[in-house]
């Protein structure tokens, strides 16, 4: 498995696994998965600004993955501040490619400058909590029940990483 930047190419790809847990998990509040148009333009606006946006690409060069860092919040004060966010593909989960995704993700936004990194956990899914955990990620506030998602109220977790140690 490689880890590489994302291009437009890999938008199919990565609608395919997004579309997946919208469809099937709480991870993600969104209900609707955006089609590969939308993460076309979201790669090409995300590269153009530095953020980082990897893929995990298995054998034959399939995206097994994705993660990408944005600016947390647009006020200039949040400007060393950016969000994760990483989906990996169905039936791919525990074989560590979160792991060196998050991992390549942490490096590569701590070398555009970000000093902080904030995941913002949907559902307070335990999976992703396990992967940000073992990252060196840490609790940072939860909001109970802000969610609303196959009939179930669910909470938002927050955890953070200092990116500067």
């Amino acid at each position: 498995m490689a880890i590489r930047d994302a291009t437009p190419a890999d938008a199919a790809e990565i609608a395919a696994i997004y579309a997946h847990h919208v469809l099937h998990g709480t991870a993600t509040f969104d209900t609707v998965p955006p089609d590969a148009g939308w993460w076309r333009t979201r790669i090409a606006e995300l590269v153009a600004t530095g953020a980082p946006f990897l893929v995990a690409a298995g054998g034959g060069g399939a995206v097994v993955g994705y993660a990408y860092a944005a600016r947390f919040r647009d006020r200039p004060a949040y400007a060393h501040t950016c969000e994760n966010s990483i989906y990996v593909a169905a039936g791919r989960t525990g074989e560590g490619i979160g792991s060196r995704l998050l991992g390549a993700l942490v490096d590569a936004a701590r070398a555009r400058g970000f000093e902080h990194m904030i995941a913002v956990v949907g559902g307070a899914e335990p999976a992703s909590v396990a992967l940000h955990a073992k990252a060196g990620f840490v609790e940072a506030g939860r909001l109970r029940g802000v969610g609303r998602k196959f009939g179930r109220a669910l909470d938002t977790l927050y955890m953070q990483r200092d990116l500067r140690a």
